[in-house]
Order: structure tokens, then C-alpha cells, then sequence
């Protein structure tokens, strides 16, 4: 088997967000109030690339032209689809940051359908370098397209971040600067400098690329790396474990990053499923991913900075803003403790196992 980008091979099943048929023609796009958000689903068409790029956006009832709001781009995991997700984009939604959901054609939940004895091929395929490029693009393009559509006045385009579960923390440590070698993917075209910040969850390596020192020391937005213990993959000549994850947590050297790992919960508990570890345990391992990411979103796009400034402490607001941030994760990590193996913030070592 060739050189593939991507470890995800037959990932799938365990990686897949819980997704949902496309439904909807080209070019439609429809709202719905939920809670404290606005859902609005568009099916986006990339022409140049005919590439269809069907997104869901969560959009705070806040935002305004006067208060835009900040704006995260998640990418989902290998057969997922727009709809996947949603207690993470839902949740930010409500917290004041909208939430795009582009969904990747050629590796989303279209590979399940279809011949049985062919889906081999199909994830092979929807793992190879073209698809890994294509994803990248498909999240260029959303956004793109959502920063010059009509509700592009309620989004702050100088607060943009990127998360992913599994095949989709590959997609956004690529266009975090992620360095890639190979000859089919062009480097300098992957990473958008729009990007502030990335939430990386049960992100595989990228193999085939030499040390991984080499391919994410270059990334230097802050990161939020999470995992649990128990984020093993075990396939026919592959396994990959939560030591995966940590290698990556460890290469990105110029990165302002944070780890959290849990102490119980498989790879596909990060996803809306209700997994074997039972439904009690996956909500509290969700709601507990769902508030550390709106925190390091909050002091990522230095929230608490903005309003210290405008309180007019001046020159004391980094400072200021430090103390809050370090504050927020070691509450954080209060009401969590139980389900928590080690943490590490840019601040200090939390707890460690």
C-alpha cells in the first residue's frame, strides 16, 4: 500500500461522527431558533473546484453588527457529516461563538453506503492525499464564502479558529502550518493565516512525514489537545494509542498549547454518540470538552484583554488577562478532577498521572 498521509484507515466506525443524509438542493439554506442560537444549514457549491461543500452554522441570538462574535470551523472525522458534532457547535453557539460545520465530500458519511465488500476501498481512498488536501480546502472555502455572505457582519473575521476530531485534527493541524512533504500536496496553500488558534481532539500522526517535531514544530497558534487513556485504535497491522497524541502534544514546540486527558472514554466518545462507556459517562466527558474548549477559545481570541482594555487598565491587562485565564482552567479543573488523567496548561502542570 502506498505512502499515506493519514493514518485513518479503517478508523471509521470508531471515528465517525453521528451523521445524518444530505437533504436540501444546492444553493438552499434554511434557520431555526434553538435555545440561544440560530441554526442555519447551507449547501454550499465550490465551483472551481465542483466540489459540493454542503455547511452548518451555529450562530449566537448575540451577534450583531456592533458585537460580531468570534467564529470556530470544525472539521468532522472520517464519516461524519455537517450534522455531527452538534453538543460541542451548539454549546459555543450558546457561549457566544458561532460554530461552522463544513462537511468533507469523498470522506463523510456517504462511505457507508454502497457495496459492503467495497468499503475497504472507499476509506482507503477517502484517506488519500487528494481527499486530505480537499478537506482543507473544503474549510477555506466555507469560510470564505460565510465571511462575505449576509450574516458575515455578525462574525468577527479577526477571531477565527479551527478544531477537528481524528481524521478532522489531521485537517486542522494542516491548515494550522502543519509541514507536509509530500509531492501531491502543496504546502504553502494548506495553511490559512486567518487561523488564531486550534482545538485538536484524538488527533492521529501524520506518518510518512519523518519526526513530528519536524512536521508541527512550525505550528505557533495556541493549541488545545484532547484525549482520553483509553483513545486506542486497534487495527490489522496498526495501533495507535493515547501515545500518539501525546507525541503530537510534545512537537509543537511553538505552540502556547494545553493537554487534557481523561481517565476513561474511548475514540468516539468525543462525538455525539452515547458509547459503551455508557450514557452518564459520555455526557460528562462531552460537557466537559464542550467548557475547557470555550475556555482556551475565550482566552485565545483574548477576550478578557478586549474588556480590560475598555475598562481602561491600559498596560496592566495582560497581566490581568493571565490571572483570569489561569483562574478559569484551574476551576476548570475543580468541577472536572474525577474524570481528569493529567492536565497541562501553558501556565504550569496541573495535574499529572
Amino acid at each position: 500500500m502506498r505512502r499515506r498521509l493519514f493514518f485513518i484507515q479503517i478508523l471509521s466506525v470508531l471515528a465517525a461522527a453521528s451523521g445524518s443524509i444530505l437533504t436540501g438542493a444546492v444553493g438552499r439554506s434554511f434557520a431555526s431558533s434553538i435555545e440561544g442560537h440560530r441554526v442555519l444549514d447551507f449547501d454550499l457549491l465550490d465551483a472551481g473546484r465542483q466540489r459540493p461543500v454542503p455547511t452548518r452554522l451555529y450562530l449566537p441570538q448575540t451577534a450583531s453588527q456592533t458585537h460580531p462574535v468570534p467564529l470556530l470551523t470544525f472539521s468532522h472525522g472520517l464519516g461524519g457529516s455537517r450534522f455531527g458534532y452538534r453538543y460541542l457547535g451548539s454549546h459555543l453557539a450558546d457561549a457566544g461563538i458561532a460554530s461552522l460545520h463544513p462537511q468533507h465530500i469523498g470522506s463523510d458519511n456517504a462511505l457507508w453506503w454502497g457495496n459492503p465488500f467495497e468499503l475497504v476501498q472507499r476509506l482507503q481512498s477517502a484517506v488519500g492525499d487528494s481527499e486530505a488536501r480537499s478537506r482543507v480546502l473544503d474549510i477555506r472555502f466555507s469560510l470564505d464564502k460565510i465571511l462575505s455572505s449576509e450574516v458575515s457582519p455578525l462574525l468577527d473575521p479577526s477571531k477565527i479558529a479551527v478544531a477537528g476530531h481524528s481524521y478532522g485534527a489531521n485537517t486542522a493541524m494542516l491548515i494550522s502550518g502543519a509541514q507536509v512533504k509530500e509531492t501531491g500536496l502543496n504546502v504553502g496553500s494548506l495553511r490559512d493565516k486567518r487561523i488564531r488558534a486550534a482545538i485538536l481532539i484524538s488527533a492521529p500522526p501524520l506518518v510518512g512525514q519523518g519526526s513530528m517535531e519536524e512536521v508541527l514544530g512550525a505550528v505557533s497558534v495556541p493549541t488545545l489537545h484532547i484525549t482520553s487513556i483509553d483513545d486506542t485504535i486497534n487495527l490489522p497491522g496498526y495501533r495507535s494509542t493515547v501515545e500518539d497524541r501525546l507525541i503530537i502534544f510534545n512537537a509543537m514546540s511553538e505552540s502556547q498549547k494545553t493537554l487534557a486527558v481523561f481517565n476513561t472514554g474511548g475514540h468516539s466518545i468525543f462525538t455525539d454518540r452515547t458509547t459503551r462507556s455508557g450514557p452518564e459517562i459520555s455526557e460528562r466527558i462531552k460537557k466537559a470538552t464542550r467548557e475547557l474548549c470555550t475556555i482556551f477559545l475565550r482566552e485565545s481570541f483574548f477576550e478578557e484583554l478586549e474588556e480590560t482594555k475598555e475598562q481602561g487598565l491600559g498596560e496592566q491587562a495582560p497581566f490581568d488577562r493571565m490571572t483570569s485565564s489561569e483562574q478559569s482552567t484551574k476551576e476548570w479543573l475543580v468541577k472536572h478532577n474525577d474524570l481528569v488523567y493529567r492536565f497541562v496548561t501553558p501556565f504550569e502542570s496541573q495535574k499529572s498521572g
